[in-house]
């Protein structure tokens, strides 16, 4: 009989609570509160002698395999459930070895981990790891499914056995089994528990014939995949033919199975100990109906539609499926509900953390990973306190005073081609989470999260609404907002072309009728102080409002307080308020009568940087978490807003006080004005606080660091222009613009190419460089629709030019320290997708010099206080200038920490949001010291990770738009060796080998792609191109036939069969331009490669960079498909604190 402690106990407890006088003395001590309340349960479990008895695995040293780089599908949830193991295994004083080249990560510091290794995570590098470090354990679930499939690819090839390494946490068997459709069928059905009815293929006829069997419309999955990568639904055979294919290039198995679309699509979120205590601490609903990904699905937290009796179906169930597995830790089990009776399928099991249980966490406080961490050391629930109460056991589950609405972010429109459609594969790029207590507030609140240009539940213009609604794409909930706000739609007819529950709906129609009711006053002063409340009640901002009656924002804010009518700040403290707890996690809400804590600690408030998207990442909540410790090492309370579960930031241990809450200035200002706070840091959260910044100077913030005043007069065109020309500092020519007629003008003048954008931007949303007056034509009619209240600007396009990053802190216009890292591309590529090279490899003491006083004037001339970053293009005129002639113009200047500041402060080994907060706050304020005059014995670089797997049609051409999602670094001795590791680094990256094909393309009209084929001559490749043309060029550089492969455009199959024919193992395709067509002839070549997980080089100087690091390594490469006798080391596996010598980040 197994006794469920946790139970018993709080039984125990609350006997005890409500008969005081006969409270035996033994439990009266234990109860005692002292200044730290402790869990009492944990001294009673001491008295056992059984397997519940206190008994740790028996390991020392535990190594933990992180992500690496983010992408769609594995982001930022992965630096957060890796973070809180790694602080797991500290407090059990165990020392962490991490492996994870995602730099830009909060984990990947020595404040967490004892020693990291930037290091591809594979099972080549993970081996040699074990061989150099000798670990006893090792953690395989808080690294994504990177971590998941590498840890089972090395237990096949026997390396734990072979190093006496304990795998901790859920065994490798339940995690094969978990991933492995056909023996996750068979284990459910040994329990009876109905899944959606599969057939494991490995051939498209097989597919083909399965389909027969299951009956159309279909789905097709791809085992051991993230994200649903490779899946999508076939509604008939030439459907599934293609997507088939396309799915076996990217995975050896795939499932035909029955689609259920339009079933509700439920979760429920599990922990189990080794003796089998199990609890189930969140589960979620989507409001989108299964077929759609769940993280591309709107989700609400706990489920709001289901009736008691589906719920505790699908709470046992789960229960029963987490037992029958052996799951120990953490797990998620994903449903599809019939949506009018009791059938239920079990969708799939995910026996690792995930990007769900980020969400679950933190919706409702209960922190899962620390949780799975210390479950996988040996400890049971009920001895482990609850980290956020203290005071109660971790053996319980979570209940919800409170809602919250998870909606995700896509970046759709960035890529030319892509189609934007959602299903079954996830293509959003980052999500945000809103607290509120009713699915009203908490859903409009979400809605304003994920783009400011948003006011709340709105509509959008759409060609063919009823489309729209029918066949979801990224901007679904616009088309419902179209429909029920515009169009007079019923909640019946959105409900029968969406089949999105009514509930919902019907919950939709009262933010509908609230609109009405506002406008139908007409005025601000005909709002009484009731429905004024009663708006607030339903999520409306300040701003929404002043929208439907003619007002300002802050007219509307000032009417709203002298009704008094401000918000009460709530407490999640994972009990519902049931027991005293002092938690520091909050949320602010109208449907409340009281706020749950005072306000005496006058904290500084630190603003993250809310939604991941492409230019705005993980590297910002680097920034946010440095600030936040730096200000409380420094003496200071500190007080966070961010709404990203993704995040470390909004990690209940990190800071004071937690407010997970918008980053508006309606919020802000409320924040702020009720902590009385003693500041607000604008400049470590990216883009998003900036654009508030002035606003919170002007109703009374102290913002510390530079005057917003002075941020504006950079992100302000013409002011920016202005000084730069007062301290004599070049930059390209440049004109504002009103009419297309003046653009075409001063294009003529200056020459194309030229480039077009808008103002107030972050990574270059809507830059476009411009060939000729047709395009300038065509694109201007596009840039003047992104920005209404800017105008657009237009300047001269330099081709061929270098381009610098410098990164920098100042105090009071002094710069204390900077950083000069190096593009490996040539400008053009935006600085987002480029390869940064720090220490720079090809810069002389003179342009150092140069740029050191670029950097001194700059931060002089704008007062500059805190970080700030700079872009400079560096013209030699094709090598007619010497260095102390050729051009140094600034191309960009950005007044806040930048995304390679994570990047500069760990490679120099110095933090420089630290430095950064010295100066904010004016204390110990260090000396300026010139960094870049020191001698390094290393060199490391920083390459993108791109996710255009994800983004079907999508293509992969660089250019001033950013498109990577994450990125990776890697040290070395110099640059080849550093950029060997690091383009290793990238996702599913396979090096070529010997014997393997190379397909060449693109631009013949230079020496650049002969010169990648020179380069690699020699190494034992096959060289193909596509054309005749392209091989005559080739056969001018290399020795090696060329032969010229068949190229069916438009036959992804026939296509898909030679590239294995021949054995591709690289493309090399240096277009000179993107494609105009679908049918040209390089697109095509780029996006098989993609589709195919093909490595693909499409610009010229990282792919001769390769070619260099393919001549010096691949003799030596030993490829891992078995483990060698004898291990050799390479010499590039080093320790991080052996490159910086020491730990001082």
């Amino acid at each position: 009989m197994v006794i469920k402690l946790g139970s018993l106990l709080a039984r125990q407890v609350n006997h005890y609570r409500y008969t005081s006088k006969s409270i035996p003395n033994s439990f009266r001590r234990l109860l005692a509160t002292n200044a730290e309340p402790t869990y009492a349960g944990a001294e009673l479990l001491k008295k056992f002698t059984d397997e519940h008895a206190h008994k740790l695995v028996d390991v020392s040293k535990v190594l933990v395999i992180g992500s690496g780089g983010l992408s769609i599908g594995q982001a930022g949830e992965f630096d957060y459930s890796g973070s809180q193991a790694i602080k797991a295994l500290k407090e059990a004083n165990k020392k962490s070895i991490l492996i994870n080249p995602n730099i830009a990560t909060n984990q990947t510091s020595h404040a967490l981990a004892d020693e990291i290794y930037y290091l591809p995570v594979t099972a080549e590098y993970i081996t040699y790891i074990i061989e150099r470090e000798k670990p006893d354990g090792i953690l395989l679930t808080f690294g994504g499914q990177t971590g998941l499939n590498v840890g089972v690819k090395l237990d096949k090839m026997g390396v734990f056995d072979r190093y006496g390494v304990k795998v901790l946490g859920t065994p490798i068997k339940t995690l094969e089994t978990s991933e492995d459709r056909d023996l996750f069928a068979q284990a459910l059905k040994e329990i009876n528990i109905p899944i959606a009815e599969s057939i494991a293929v490995d051939t498209v006829d097989d597919a083909l014939a399965a389909a027969e069997k299951v009956g159309y419309p279909i789905i097709v999955r791809s085992a051991y995949s993230l994200g649903g990568l490779g899946s999508g639904f076939a509604a008939n055979e030439e459907e599934l033919k293609n997507l088939s294919s396309q799915s076996l290039s990217l995975a050896p198995q795939i499932l035909v199975e029955k689609s259920l679309k339009g079933w509700k699509e439920v979760e429920y979120e599990v922990v189990r100990d080794r003796v089998d205590n199990c609890i189930t601490v969140c589960n979620m609903e989507n409001f989108d109906p299964l077929g759609i990904h769940t993280g591309d699905s709107i989700v609400v937290a706990p489920s709001q539609t289901l009736s008691d009796e589906e719920y505790h179906m699908l709470r046992s169930a789960a229960i029963k499926i987490i037992r029958h597995l052996g799951v120990v830790g953490e797990c998620n089990v994903q449903y599809a509900l019939q949506p009018d009776g009791l059938d239920y399928r079990v969708i799939e099991v995910n026996a690792r953390l995930s990007r769900s249980s980020a969400l679950a966490s933190k919706a409702t406080g209960y922190p899962l990973a620390y949780t799975a961490a210390k479950i996988a050391l040996g400890h049971t629930l009920p001895e482990l306190p609850n980290p956020v109460t203290k005071t109660t056991s971790a053996n319980f589950e979570p209940s919800l005073d409170y809602m919250v609405t998870k909606i995700p972010r896509w970046d759709l429109a960035k890529f030319q081609h892509v189609k934007r459609d959602i299903g079954s594969a996830m293509k959003s790029v980052g999500e945000v989470m809103a607290i509120g207590r009713t699915f009203e507030e908490s859903f409009q609140k979400a809605i304003r999260q994920i783009d400011p240009s948003y006011v709340g539940f709105q509509g959008d213009h759409f060609e063919d609404l009823d489309f729209e609604l029918a066949n979801p794409t990224d901007r679904r909930w616009l088309a419902v907002g179209q429909a029920l706000l515009h169009e007079n739609y019923t909640v019946d007819q959105v409900h029968d072309l969406t089949k999105i529950d009514k509930w919902f709906l019907h919950k939709l129609m009262n933010i509908v009728n609230m609109y009405r009711e506002l406008e139908s006053v007409g005025s601000l002063s005909n709002i009484n102080s009731d429905l004024m409340r009663r708006a607030k009640k339903l999520g409306f901002s300040d701003k929404q409002i002043g929208l439907t009656i003619g007002s300002k924002e802050l007219e509307v804010r000032q009417v709203r307080k002298d009704f008094g009518i401000i918000p009460f700040v709530k407490k999640i403290d994972t009990l519902a308020a049931e027991f005293p707890a002092n938690t520091n996690y909050l949320y602010t809400t109208y449907n409340a009568t009281s706020s749950d804590l005072e306000f005496n600690e006058n904290g500084t408030l630190v603003l993250g940087s809310g939604v991941y998207r492409i230019g705005s990442s993980v590297e910002f909540d680097w920034c946010a978490v440095s600030t936040a410790r730096a200000l409380r090492e420094a003496g200071r309370k500190t007080i966070m807003i961010n709404y990203n579960p993704e995040t470390v930031s909004t990690d209940f241990d990190e800071v004071d006080r937690l407010y997970f809450e918008e980053l508006s200035l309606e919020r802000v200002l409320d924040i702020y004005e009720l902590e009385s706070a003693q500041g607000v840091v604008v400049s470590v959260g990216g883009q998003l606080p900036q654009n508030i910044a002035l606003d919170l100077q002007n109703q009374g913030c102290d913002v510390l660091g530079t005057n917003p005043e002075d941020i504006d007069k950079a992100e302000d065109r013409h002011k920016f222009s202005q000084i730069l020309d007062s301290i004599n500092v070049d930059q390209p020519q440049w004109k504002e613009l009103t009419s297309i007629a003046e653009a075409e003008i001063f294009a003529n003048e200056v020459g194309y190419p030229v480039l077009v954008r808008p103002s107030y931007v972050l990574s270059g949303a809507a830059m476009s460089v411009i060939n000729s007056k047709d395009e300038l034509d065509s694109k201007l009619s596009n840039a003047a629709k992104v920005s209404q209240e800017h105008p657009v600007v237009i300047s001269k396009f330099i081709q061929g030019a270098q381009e610098i990053d410098i990164d920098a802190v100042a105090s009071q216009g002094q710069v204390l320290v900077h950083a000069v890292s190096e593009h490996v591309e040539n400008a053009g590529v935006h600085s987002g997708d480029a390869t940064l090279v720090l220490p720079p490899q090809a810069l002389s003491p003179i342009i150092m010099e140069r740029l050191k006083t670029i950097a001194d004037k700059v931060a002089e001339a704008w007062k500059i206080t805190g970080p700030f970053n700079m872009q400079i293009i560096k013209n030699d005129q094709n090598g007619t200038l010497d260095d102390t002639n050729c051009e140094l113009k600034v191309i960009e200047c950005n007044i806040r920490a930048s995304r390679s500041f994570p990047f500069v402060s760990k490679v120099l080994g110095i933090n420089f949001i630290d430095v950064a907060v010295k100066a904010l706050i004016k204390e110990n304020v260090p000396a300026p010291v010139n960094l870049m005059n020191n001698k390094f014995d290393r060199v490391a670089t920083k390459v993108p990770q791109f996710s255009f797997t994800r983004l079907a049609g999508a293509d992969p051409f660089l250019g001033v738009e950013m498109a990577s999602t994450g990125e990776v670094a890697c040290f070395g001795k110099d640059l080849v060796e550093a950029y060997w590791t690091s383009i290793q680094s990238t996702m599913n990256f396979n090096v070529p080998r010997p014997g393997q094909g190379l397909l060449f393309g693109g631009d013949l009209t230079n020496d650049k792609l002969g010169n990648v084929a020179k380069t690699l001559s020699g190494l034992g490749y096959n060289f193909y191109t596509a054309n005749e043309a392209a091989s005559a060029y080739l056969a001018t550089f290399i020795s090696e036939p060329v032969e010229v492969i068949e190229f069916p455009k438009t036959d992804k199959r026939a296509l898909r069969e030679i590239f294995q024919d021949k054995d591709v193992g690289a493309v090399i395709n240096l277009a000179r331009a993107r494609a105009e067509s679908l049918l040209d002839e390089d697109y095509v070549m780029r996006r098989n490669a993609i589709d195919f997980a093909i490595p693909l080089f499409n610009e010229p100087n990282t792919s001769l960079l390769f070619a260099q690091c393919l001549k010096e390594n691949i003799g030596t490469k030993v490829f891992f498909d078995v483990v060698p006798e004898t291990v050799v080391i390479p010499k590039e596996v080093k320790r991080w604190s052996e490159f910086i010598g020491g730990k001082p980040v």
